[in-house]
């Protein structure tokens, strides 16, 4: 058993450097089993630390320590101790030059953090802490020094060598070894540097900025795999055209490069001016990539290289202002790609996400506010909540300000701090300033963690034409935070009269009329705001856009949920109306189910799917996703208790049930938006094949053999990933010889196509079939599944145990057993993986007596396991706390 109590960190705590670096070189020279690491660093007291300056302690660990000089002095052991995690010196009070000798051995390194080797090609992987894997180091993000990276290597086996920055000098060294120099202009702090040496192809473009400067884009991946990457080098190039355009922000560097690897265990890295990219969100053609995975290599290839700006010239103090860069960066590329596709579809796709992965860890036992107060393993904060509710935190400011406020904060923001590490209070302060608004208040969305609650109670008198609504905030408590003060809440609203026109808003002591949309700001626990000169009840549209990352409570009948789909003027709320009717309906079929009644679906519930159906003048990609009901996931944290059984049955009824009703309407739709055309990844393309999709998935719910035979005949004959595999994806659910069939014929022709591979066993994983537990435990041995390669690893594993609720869930525990298994044997060589997927147990306890025993059990036998690493045991130990 692990009896190390993990060290616990506090922002609390935070204190100054000791000292500071100036310019780092850094030399490397890589070899089959050793690579030899020599730096020489300019070192400075640091005016702002209270420590006298004669003790330097750098961290460090997993290399073997050769020399270390001062002043080109080499220290005898009696001047420094070396630990497994820390290098400490006795220095000089004064300036001094430190170099140090170490070596590494990349190759064993399968945690993929620090310099690692995989698939012949050297990387490295540093945020937030894996430079100390690397050498002996301020290993901090508050220490910014501009770095020089010499880089020698076999020429014949890594004939590309790369750091960040620009190639200055390069050499060929004779006996087969070349050598190359890069130097890196602008400061950053450890995390931030990259180097990759490899037999990489090379795709290279040019970018010319707004002043005039040529950027040299280049794209780096394994042989033959270039053609897959010019969608990702269209993408780089508009996100740099688009942040010239929104924010005024130019690239400041020569060349540019991305480079993509098989083995990374995030989705990619913003090193300065040398990206590293998961492979998953660089290669896009329609023979491979669906119409999501374009959408995907779209968002993070903003996202990285808007970092350049958000996190690299501007970057964190400490840690725990992760979100300060990443909240702020997600937003970015939020409204890049719903300027490059559709708003409302982004939107709606946005929060999706967040309901079905921040929503609830706010309310398990991984709560923490944006802006964490503690943490063990730093790893383990890089959550939906610092990143997607960092965005939607961010959003409401721009929400508060408006765009043009939001430009002039920004402005000022990088003004006061180009070049500086700072916080999260820097940014807000920057927004107020600039805005001369008082957002003091708004900062406790940055110190409590939880969902806030808004509930909303509505009047309309007639006699005086005034229309009343009272909101009140409360937020549930959460772990170490039992009590919360209101939040500073924008709720962006409308009203609407009964033949769906949107009303003039006035409110209470206004002159006038202030359009037909508002932005009420709730900053007490309850308020109430009163409209005047409403000629008739209106219907209320509440939370448009959703404005505010909260839980909406207003009573809305079905028929003004109808009502709403079919009139409100904001595109968002259209489909949350059917959003809520669809949960209502479902939570009460389940309900009804619990206490012996027969479940059946609201006709008026089909109405509501032929209205759309029938409209032809509804945005397609809009329509699909009002066809689409509420997830499993979403729906279960509506409920006090989650029958899972109740939950799969209901929903598994009412796309049954809708396809008998309505098989005609959604055949009719499927073929009308059929098309012969070449595939194109445009907005308007995605909606159409989106629509046609959804309705052959409801209509594989008939079962017949027509049905089994479209959905066979789309597989064979589709000429793009999305097709195939939404077809597929229907086989997989069908209990007929055509699956295999399908399934098989899948692998044979996408054997070879690691990504495409990967889709395969995630589909297998997905299946509502009664042998699928069977079936995935079989995957794990299967001769194409790797434990190394966090890519495979997650289609699998994670896919099922996150995604297939209803078997990952079942009553026996034999889900919970497969879980426990896979992260206890991952655990020992990629703990960082293995930390992510042991979450899908967080939510355990909202689940009936006897699996929660269950669930606890194999909690418990992953706690007790021998070596267990920090990140997992920060997890498992705040789920059985």
């Amino acid at each position: 058993m692990n009896t190390e109590t993990p060290v616990v960190h506090y922002r609390k705590d935070y204190t100054p450097p000791t000292h500071l670096f100036g310019t780092v070189d850094l030399d490397f020279k890589l070899g089959e089993e050793w690579t030899h690491v020599h730096s020489k660093i300019t070192v400075r007291p640091n005016p702002d630390s209270s420590s006298d300056g004669q003790s330097l302690k750098l961290a460090g660990t997993g290399m073997e320590l050769l020399q270390v000089k001062i002043d080109g002095q080499p220290l005898s052991e009696t001047h420094y101790q070396v630990t497994d995690e820390s290098l400490t010196l006795t220095v000089p009070a004064t300036d001094f030059v430190l170099e140090i000798e170490n070596r590494i051995q990349p190759q064993l390194n399968t945690r993929l953090m620090g310099l690692y080797r995989s698939s012949g090609t050297f990387c490295t992987q540093c945020e937030s802490d894996g430079f100390r894997r690397i050498t002996y180091f301020l290993d901090r993000p508050d220490v910014l020094a501009r770095f020089t990276v010499t880089i020698e290597a076999d020429k014949d086996k890594y004939p590309v060598l790369l750091s960040n920055g620009n190639k200055v000098d390069e050499k060929d060294l004779g006996d087969g070894r070349h050598w190359t120099k890069w130097e890196d202009p602008h400061l950053k702090p450890a995390y931030l540097f990259a180097l990759v040496a490899g037999d990489l192809e090379c795709m290279t473009d040019t970018y010319t900025t707004t002043s005039g400067r040529v950027v040299k884009c280049d794209i780096y991946t394994e042989h033959g795999r270039l053609d897959k990457c010019d969608f990702a080098m269209q993408a780089l190039k508009d996100s740099m055209k688009w942040d010239e355009d929104t924010f005024g922000l130019e690239c400041d560097l020569d060349n540019y490069m991305i480079v993509a690897v098989d083995d990374f265990n995030m989705g990619a890295m913003e090193n300065k001016g040398l990206n590293v990219f998961n492979t998953k969100y660089v290669y896009a053609d329609p023979r491979t990539a669906t119409d999501s995975d374009y959408w995907g290599v779209q968002g993070v290839i903003g996202h990285e290289y808007f970092h350049n700006w958000t996190g690299n010239r501007v970057t964190v103090r400490d840690w725990f202002q992760l979100t300060l860069k990443e909240g702020l960066t997600v937003f970015r590329d939020q409204q890049f790609s719903a300027d490059q596709t559709s708003k409302s579809v982004k939107r709606i796709q946005d929060v999706r996400g967040l309901r079905a992965a921040q929503f609830p860890e706010d309310a398990g036992p991984m709560s923490h506010p944006i802006r964490p107060d503690s943490y063990i393993e730093m790893n383990n904060f890089y959550t939906a909540t610092v990143y997607n509710k960092g965005a939607e935190v961010i959003r409401m400011i721009h929400t508060l300000v408006g765009e043009e406020g939001f430009r002039k904060g920004m402005d000022l923001y990088f003004e006061r701090h180009d070049g500086s590490a700072i916080t999260c209070d820097d940014f807000v302060a920057a927004m107020s300033d600039s805005n001369d608004v008082d957002l003091s208040q708004f900062m406790r969305w940055y110190s409590q963690s939880g969902t806030p609650e808004l509930h909303v109670a509505t009047s309309y008198d007639a006699a005086n034409q005034t229309y009343t609504m009272t909101f009140r905030q409360e937020c549930p408590a959460t772990p170490n935070q039992d009590v919360k003060e209101p939040f500073h809440i924008p709720i962006s609203m409308g009203l609407h009269g009964k033949d769906g026109a949107a009303l003039p808003l006035q409110l209470e002591g206004q002159n006038s009329s202030i359009g037909t949309n508002t932005v009420l700001e709730l900053k007490d626990a309850e308020a109430t705001f009163r409209f005047v000169n409403v000629g008739e009840e209106p219907v209320p549209s509440v939370l448009r856009g959703f404005s505010a990352p909260v839980r909406l409570k207003l009573e809305q009948s079905r028929r003004d949920l109808t009502f709403l789909m079919a009139n409100d003027e904001d595109e968002f709320n259209r489909w949350e109306a059917g959003q809520q009717l669809a949960t209502d309906m479902i939570l009460g079929m389940v309900h009804d189910r619990a206490n012996g009644r027969e479940m059946t679906v609201d006709p008026g519930f089909i109405a509501a799917f032929d209205a759309i159906l029938a409209d032809e003048n509804l945005d397609k990609a809009l329509a699909a996703l009002a066809l689409v009901m509420p997830g499993t996931r979403v729906l279960a944290e509506e409920m006090k208790v989650v029958d899972i059984d109740g939950l799969h049955e209901a929903r598994e009824l009412v796309r049954s049930t809708v396809a008998h009703e309505l098989s005609d309407q959604l055949l009719a739709t499927y073929k009308a938006n059929q098309s012969d055309e070449p595939y194109r990844s445009d907005a308007a393309s995605v909606g159409r094949r989106s629509l046609m999709n959804v309705c052959l998935a409801y209509l594989s719910r008939l079962e017949t053999p027509e049905v089994t035979e479209l959905c066979y005949k789309q597989f064979q004959e589709a000429d793009n990933m999305t097709d195939s595999l939404a077809a597929l994806a229907c086989l997989n659910d069908l209990d007929v010889p055509e699956r295999q069939q399908a399934l098989d014929a899948f692998h044979a022709q996408w054997k070879d196509e690691a990504l495409v591979l990967d889709k395969w066993f995630a589909i297998q994983a997905m299946s509502s079939l009664a042998n699928t537990p069977d079936k995935v435990e079989a995957l794990i041995g299967h001769e194409d599944f790797s434990f190394s390669n966090p890519n495979r690893f997650r289609s699998l594993v994670y896919s099922y145990c996150a995604g297939n609720l209803y078997f990952f869930h079942s009553a026996d525990g034999r889900g919970y057993t497969f879980l426990a298994d896979q992260v206890i044997k991952l655990d020992k060589t990629n703990p960082q993986v293995a930390a992510r997927i042991v979450r899908s147990f967080d939510r355990w306890k909202k689940f009936d007596e006897g699996r929660m025993a269950l669930a606890k059990v194999q909690l418990e036998r992953i706690l007790a396991t021998e070596g267990l690493s920090k990140d997992v045991h920060e997890i498992v130990a705040k789920n059985l706390n």
